[in-house]
């Protein structure tokens, strides 16, 4: 399933897209603006196979509204796939390097960083 997700675009499996569905229909009618959120992300969302070659094809409409150019950016975000234009990407984790220290913290009590 494709998604459009603010600045890029994420990929999951069935299985996934329909987990984050059901959570949202089940947890979600509580949350300020949720519903501007699934208007976006679920009105926005695309099915899409694996053609031979193992690609996929991006509807056009969506490589325009997120900005992606010839150069993208693919990476594995553990339970998704995540697609960004090239120059957004790199002010993105640009950003994420730049900050990096507040996300210490956090590492530290999921064990992940002594």
């Amino acid at each position: 399933m494709l998604v459009p997700w603010k600045s890029h675009l994420r990929i999951y499996p069935v299985a996934g897209w329909e987990a984050l569905e059901t959570r949202l229909m089940a947890e979600g009618g509580g949350q300020p603006g949720i519903a501007k959120f699934v208007r976006y992300v679920v009105g926005g969302v695309v099915e899409c196979s694996v053609d031979k070659q193992g690609r996929i094809l991006l509807p056009p409409d969506l490589r325009t509204d997120l900005r992606l150019t010839k150069d993208v950016v693919v990476t594995g975000m553990l339970d998704w796939i995540e697609i960004w234009d090239k120059d957004a990407w790199v002010a993105e984790t640009q950003a994420t390097r730049d900050n990096f220290d507040e996300h210490e913290a956090s590492l530290s009590r999921m064990g992940i960083i002594g």
